[in-house]
């Protein structure tokens, strides 16, 4: 019994497996969304600054983008909805994030974006699961 709780893993196509991903996207979207894209919507000067100071032609043009991939990607991510195209437009925000924004800040400040990153893969990879909006269309 011990063994079992221990080290068994559930197949890909379990109830658990789904709900664990749906807990995970909900939980990473709705936070996204909520605590970091909502205040970047409409982008001020000082992300359009940022943007600029990276390098990107156009600032303001990729701080909406920006800050629209982590609101509505967020939410879209949440609800299940085009899971894999908002994941990888998330995650490509938290790459510049960690390895741009914050790439000579110490790894503990980093630490948030890496791991939405890491969330975002997941998901590009992986899909939205079985209880999503997705699966519901079964394209």
């Amino acid at each position: 019994m011990i063994k079992k709780l221990l080290f068994k893993t559930n197949p890909d196509n379990s109830i658990l497996s789904d709900l664990s991903l749906t807990v995970l996207r909900v939980t990473a979207g709705l936070l996204m969304a909520g605590l970091h894209g909502l205040g970047k919507v409409p982008p001020g000067e000082k992300l359009i600054d940022g943007v600029a100071n990276l390098g990107f032609p156009e600032p303001v043009l990729f701080a909406w983008a920006a800050a629209l991939s982590e609101l509505v990607g967020g939410i879209l991510l949440a609800a299940g909805f085009m899971t894999r195209l908002s994941a990888l437009f998330f995650g490509f925000t938290m790459f510049v994030a960690a390895f741009g924004r914050h790439l000579n800040d110490p790894w503990d400040v980093k630490e948030l974006s890496v791991l939405y990153l890491a969330i975002a893969l997941i998901f590009v990879f992986k899909g939205s699961g079985r209880f999503s909006i997705d699966h519901l269309i079964k394209a």
